[in-house]
């Protein structure tokens, strides 16, 4: 409701009008070199390619990692929101490493994801931005201006409250927010989210693989390739 989403779209249509040479709605416009806009934006199913919500949202955002250079823009909104808390964080934090080590592309990210406000302390190029909002009592009005640093929190039963939630709903949501946040702040876990993955280990090939892969059956007399079988058995039995 705080506008980000729109406000990322109106990025990609100045920079579409800019590129072909068109008015730009903005006081002042100053941009590079642009080969392409890449979007992973809304949350829908693509039901005549039995394809979830997530699915579709992972395979779009696979497309953009395999496409997008540091000529790009890119548009990621709420990646990671189709699939369990713990797996769209990772994921989340994994993309947006990738985007900023390795594609090295302009890149708006939207999230929900506190824990990733931390990604620009260890990513000297990405910056932290939020849609500005003010409370007064239990009313929420969104003021639709970007302000530096990350959202001090999320308002989602307030906004649940101006859908027209029954009261008693808000009340238990509330209740349940209080002790999750008290809960999280108690046994909270430091973990790096961005921390490279360790080396995967290189498995020495055994006798067996090694003999096997020696072994070309073209060149071998049939008493040559007995011979080799007699010794492969052998090798499978101390195995």
């Amino acid at each position: 409701m705080g506008g980000k989403s729109t406000y990322m779209r109106q990025v990609a249509l100045i920079v579409l009008l800019a590129s072909i040479g068109s008015y730009v709605p903005a006081q002042a416009c100053r941009l590079g070199p642009i080969d392409a806009i890449h979007t992973r934006i809304g949350a829908a199913d693509d039901l005549a390619n039995a394809q979830s919500t997530f699915m579709l949202e992972m395979t779009e955002a696979a497309q953009i990692l395999h496409a997008a250079t540091p000529y790009s823009l890119v548009l990621m909104d709420e990646i990671g929101r189709g699939t369990s808390t713990f797996d769209g964080l990772a994921l989340a934090s994994a993309i947006a490493t990738q985007l900023h080590d390795k594609t090295q592309a302009f890149t708006l990210f939207a999230t929900h994801y506190f824990e990733l406000t931390e990604f620009p302390a260890t990513h000297h190029s990405a910056l932290n931005v939020h849609v500005s909002a003010t409370e007064s009592g239990r009313d929420i009005v969104f003021l639709h201006e970007i302000q530096s640093g990350p959202a001090s929190k999320s308002y989602g039963i307030q906004v649940a409250r101006l859908a027209g939630m029954p009261a008693a709903v808000l009340n238990q949501a509330r209740h349940t927010l209080d002790a999750l946040e008290l809960h999280a702040t108690e046994s909270q876990a430091q973990v790096d989210l961005f921390a490279a993955p360790p080396a995967i280990e290189t498995i020495a090939a055994s006798a067996l693989d090694t003999r096997l892969a020696a072994i070309n059956p073209d060149a071998m007399s049939p008493r040559e390739a007995l011979e080799a079988l007699y010794q492969l058995k052998a090798l499978a039995g101390k195995g």
